[in-house]
């Protein structure tokens, strides 16, 4: 799939690849879907993810708090016209695994199931900013300050799509390691 240029592209992309997402959680039995990863150490330890995620809770919830993150950051800088702390207070694109260990870390005593509402709510709401824009806000650069060099869209797209993907790759994998 080729990333979204338009509104119109990035709103089917996003809501495409979360209903492929649920399709396939929803074809794995229970005991698949409660099962850890064991991915047997067959991947490159920089990427860091690969170790870090547990369980279909852990992909879940990782999703949810990006939606979250970049929600406030949208709330700050593009309502408020700050200048957000993207992607987190004390953290660089670079040092981006701290951050997401430290979000792993937060959402550890958190059910399966609510993993589920939560990021069904989450996208939800992700969803409705992004139609609040125009094609322009989103993809145009230089539109808010806080984007800096990209655009509004982008974010959009790594929390959404893109993400989607990520978690997919992951949860294939984990179904494939379970039904050998």
């Amino acid at each position: 799939m080729s990333r979204p240029t338009t509104k119109t592209e990035l709103i089917e992309a996003a809501n495409g690849q979360f209903d492929r997402l649920w399709k396939m959680i929803d074809s794995m039995p229970e005991e698949e879907q409660n099962a850890a990863f064991d991915f047997g150490g067959g991947f490159d330890k920089k990427e860091a993810h690969w170790s870090r995620d547990k369980n279909l809770r852990d992909v879940l919830i990782h999703l949810y708090e990006w939606h979250q993150m970049v929600m406030r950051w949208h709330e700050e800088g593009t309502v408020k016209g700050g200048m957000p702390a993207v992607p987190g207070e004390g953290y660089t694109w670079m040092t981006l695994p701290g951050l997401n260990q430290k979000i792993w870390e937060r959402y550890q005593d958190v059910p399966l199931a609510d993993s589920k509402t939560m990021l069904r709510g989450s996208h939800a709401e992700i969803m409705g900013l992004i139609k609040k824009h125009t094609n322009d806000e989103l993809f145009s650069k230089g539109v808010y300050k806080w984007t800096k060099t990209t655009t509004l869209g982008a974010y959009f797209i790594s929390s959404t799509s893109s993400h989607y993907d990520w978690a997919m790759t992951k949860i294939k994998l984990h179904i494939k390691t379970c039904r050998k």
